[in-house]
């Protein structure tokens, strides 16, 4: 029998290619008569480091030329960091699959050298970088005397800038650094509750055109229920608030099982300002087939409660 060829699209992160290296190593293994090849394709939030991701843009920064290229047929389906992912994909484009989530948690990585391990020991006006107004918002939450420093690049690249400086460490998400194989330079592991992640983190999002059925096929064994019911409530949450990385908004939604042993979705979510004075934040639970309703239903709580004017604020101040 003649093997079947998928390209795949990515990053050429090493973060983004261990993803994608991944992907091809799974559906390989599910379907022996398949070679799949992975596609390094840059897109704009690789070319640009030298500004915030909150002043080059908002949405499709880290996918619009990957999304282009499946388009045009240049490749058969993408990897994404499912946080990366737009929560409105081009006309003709669907997310085929949701791979099982890893860890969603934050971490706090110390300087080399650094004895503070956690946020709690870091001496005050300690500066600490991160590339996320999420994590920046929070953060001043709970330390409002941190000095928070942006940073940009992917991980190997941060981990060099934090190497030679003078910061006290950096925050980023667990299930990259983990993926990297850098657990040992993890000082703390956060509270998902205490710091909420970013939408989707942990998972990755497989995108495919709407019109390729034997592409489908191939993807449908990486999909996972669970974690696409929750990414979905924290995606139908974020398109409700019509956020970006240009508004903190942190959203963590996880399957839980209830007292009487049915599988419930738990919802927590807020939005806050930049510099974290203000937070508006509720939870909301329901049965995991109703993930969409339930996103959107939390979301226009939070503009109820005072989100509204938040965003408003960020939005009158975001460069046009």
């Amino acid at each position: 029998m003649m093997n079947d060829l998928l390209r795949v699209g990515s990053r050429g992160s090493e973060l983004a290619l261990w993803q994608a290296h991944w992907v091809r190593d799974r559906l390989q293994a599910l379907h022996r008569n398949l070679t799949v090849e992975v596609e390094i394709i840059k897109t704009t939030g690789d070319r640009v480091l030298d500004a915030p991701l909150s002043k080059i843009g908002d949405k499709g920064l880290f996918t619009r030329e990957i999304e282009h290229a499946l388009l045009e047929g240049a490749i058969d389906l993408a990897v994404h960091s499912l946080k990366d992912l737009p929560t409105e994909l081009p006309e003709g484009l669907i997310l085929g699959a949701v791979t099982e989530r890893e860890d969603v948690r934050d971490v706090f990585i110390p300087r080399p050298g650094n004895t503070a391990r956690s946020l709690s020991d870091l001496p005050r006006g300690g500066a600490v970088a991160t590339g996320s107004l999420r994590r920046k918002c929070q953060l001043l939450r709970m330390r409002p005397d941190l000095r928070i420093v942006d940073i940009r690049g992917n991980l190997s690249t941060r981990y060099a800038k934090l190497a030679g400086s003078e910061w006290e460490g950096m925050v980023l998400a667990r299930a990259g650094v983990v993926r990297l194989g850098w657990t040992d330079r993890i000082g703390e592991t956060i509270d998902p509750l205490l710091l909420l992640p970013a939408v989707g983190q942990g998972a990755l999002g497989i995108e495919v055109r709407a019109d390729t059925a034997r592409v489908l096929r191939y993807v449908e064994g990486l999909h996972h229920p669970r974690s696409a019911a929750a990414t979905t409530a924290e995606r139908a949450l974020l398109h409700t608030l019509e956020g970006g990385c240009q508004v903190p908004i942190g959203t963590y939604g996880r399957i839980e099982s209830d007292s009487g042993g049915q599988l419930v979705l738990v919802l927590d979510a807020l939005v806050g300002s930049l510099d974290g004075t203000r937070v508006v934040r509720d939870s909301l639970s329901g049965p995991p087939e109703q993930a969409a309703d339930l996103g959107a239903r939390l979301a226009h709580r939070l503009l109820a409660q005072g989100a509204q004017s938040i965003l408003d604020e960020i939005r009158s101040q975001a460069p046009t």
